[in-house]
């Protein structure tokens, strides 16, 4: 059974992207362009993996991990930022508020889905 993995990202061609490369790469995926949408998404299914962008408008990414971390229903899945900040001022930040991870903007299709597969792949022992 393919990795089931959320997208949260409030530009709509960023969102698409990403949702279109992980289903041609066989993942399920659903996108929500909000991050209260999202919240409700990863609390209401079960994910592997979510991906958030950071700078959005009404709840950031940064709250949206606070809530996604402090919610014990989810806070064991991995949480990914997908952001354009990239300054390790900013990786600091994204670390701090609760990602466990984070891929720069603009993605590079390329690559994007081997960013993910890390991500997925259990912690060894």
């Amino acid at each position: 059974m393919p990795a089931s993995i959320l997208v949260v990202d409030d530009n709509a061609e960023n969102l698409e992207l990403m949702l279109y490369l992980l289903r041609a790469f066989g993942y399920g995926a659903m996108g929500c362009s909000d991050a209260r949408s999202g919240l409700e998404a990863a609390r209401a299914d079960r994910y592997r993996l979510v991906l958030c962008d950071i700078l959005m408008p009404g709840m950031d990414g940064y709250e949206f991990a606070r809530r996604f971390k402090a919610d014990p229903s989810v806070s064991h899945t991995p949480l990914v930022a997908v952001t354009a900040l990239a300054m390790p001022a900013d990786a600091h930040r994204i670390r701090t508020a609760g990602f466990d991870g984070y891929i720069k903007k603009p993605i590079e299709p390329q690559t994007f889905v081997a960013q993910i597969a890390a991500f997925l792949r259990p912690a060894s022992a």
